[in-house]
């Protein structure tokens, strides 16, 4: 069964910085690329970062210049790093697989907020 588990959640200040983790288990992926996104309430889940597997990434416009996706492939895992958060970056964070296979599904992880609040 595949797990795909978040960390690294929680409450900043505006202007500051959280590292999100992101380690998938339970089966081996061969073509795939990997994503964070995120779901405010009430808003629909948005695109943030994703990252293919020789490193080709692509961002969501609100967060260019401010967040960086890397993977760790020895480990299926993956990472964004948050800078010069905003309070209308609050939200819940997931990341997914996307696997390049037809009829494979995408698997998406459980969330972890992320409160940007004075």
């Amino acid at each position: 069964q595949v797990q795909l588990v978040e960390s690294g959640g929680g409450l900043v200040q505006p202007g500051g910085s959280l590292r999100l983790s992101c380690v998938a288990s339970g089966r081996t992926f061969s073509n795939y690329v990997m994503g964070w996104y995120r779901q405010a309430p009430g808003k629909e889940r948005e695109m943030i970062a994703r990252i293919s597997r020789n490193g080709i990434t692509n961002y969501g416009d609100s967060v260019k210049g401010r967040f960086t996706i890397s993977r760790d492939n020895a480990k299926t895992a993956v990472y964004l790093q948050m800078n010069s958060l905003k309070p209308e970056d609050t939200a819940v964070y997931y990341c997914n697989v996307l696997v390049l296979v037809p009829s494979q599904p995408t698997y998406w992880g459980q969330g972890t907020q992320v409160t940007v609040s004075s």
